[in-house]
């Protein structure tokens, strides 16, 4: 099947991520430079490492575990199946594991460390709301996800502030980190847990505008794998109008795997709208129906 052609000119999102990652850069070099000032954090640094390395390479099990999700065979799901090889034949992909969540919350998901380790999750929901076009169309969005390698991506992000969150919590519990006397080790304590605390808050919304970002390049990846944007456009307005439909209890059973679908399935007043991983679903059809004005991609 002849592939389409993948990248197109995204200057402005490339600009973003790119801009994005070099203030978290920024942020971490200078919380490095105050921690050799005062810190033996030879220990904290392995623990964390250890921290993401389990996160890293076991992420794709600890999902599926939490979601529920079942993996199924060609025979079990013949129809899914054929159109994920479809879409991977298009993409240039390994054909990735897929699964099935028996939930009525309308969603998908990728995961996996790499790309000959990705599976691709949908929701029994979404499967009972979606057409063809449009179910293709979220699939080649958690596709593009395991093309941009965006669970390596966030991993390596989110790596220091694993650290400043670790840093954090052991300065609440150590009035000094080493040496000197008594006053000037709780002195030491009190900056670095100011500088952990800030350093994380500021990780954690860059890290967040990266997630952003990466969700608008899987969009864009969507529409050039399909050559269909308003597929997808039309199903972004399907499960966030279905979203709406959904019990508050089933939204909540999985609102720990928003980071991970397509669209958050947040319950009404959650605290998560405020530091969503996603941006606004209104930006993100905007830029769909400028793709499909210019057909950017398609030939």
């Amino acid at each position: 099947m002849t592939q389409r052609k993948w990248y197109g000119k995204d200057t402005g999102l490339s600009v973003r991520m790119l801009l994005t990652g070099a203030l978290l850069m920024i942020v971490y070099l200078a919380f490095l430079t105050i921690l050799s000032r005062y810190v033996g954090y030879t220990f904290l640094l392995i623990f964390a490492a250890l921290f993401v390395f389990i996160q890293y390479y076991f992420s794709d099990k600890l999902v599926l575990m939490s979601s529920g999700a079942k993996l199924v065979t060609p025979q079990e799901a013949p129809q899914l199946h054929t159109m994920v090889e479809r879409l991977c034949s298009i993409a240039d992909l390994p054909k990735p594991r897929v699964a099935v969540i028996n939930s009525a919350v309308p969603n998908a998901f990728a995961t996996g460390r790499n790309q000959k380790s990705a599976v691709v999750a949908v929701t029994t929901g979404l499967l009972n709301n979606l057409n063809l076009q449009e179910l293709e169309a979220v699939v080649g969005h958690e596709l593009t996800h395991v093309k941009n390698r965006d669970v390596l991506v966030i991993t390596i992000a989110s790596f220091l502030s694993t650290v400043a969150w670790f840093i954090m919590r052991f300065s609440l519990y150590s009035s000094a980190f080493r040496g000197g006397n008594r006053n000037k080790g709780a002195g030491a304590g009190i900056l670095i847990f100011l500088a952990s605390l800030l350093v994380w808050l500021i990780s954690y919304l860059l890290i967040r505008a990266l997630s952003r970002y990466r969700e608008f390049a899987a969009d864009r990846g969507s529409a050039i794998i399909t050559g269909n944007p308003s597929a997808l456009i039309a199903a972004l307005l399907k499960i966030s109008g279905a979203m709406e439909r959904v019990p508050t209890k089933d939204l909540r059973d999985v609102e720990g795997l928003n980071a991970f679908f397509i669209i958050p399935a947040l319950s009404a007043g959650s605290i998560m709208n405020l530091f969503s991983t996603h941006p606004p679903i209104e930006k993100r059809i905007a830029r769909l129906e400028a793709m499909e004005r210019t057909r950017e991609g398609f030939r």
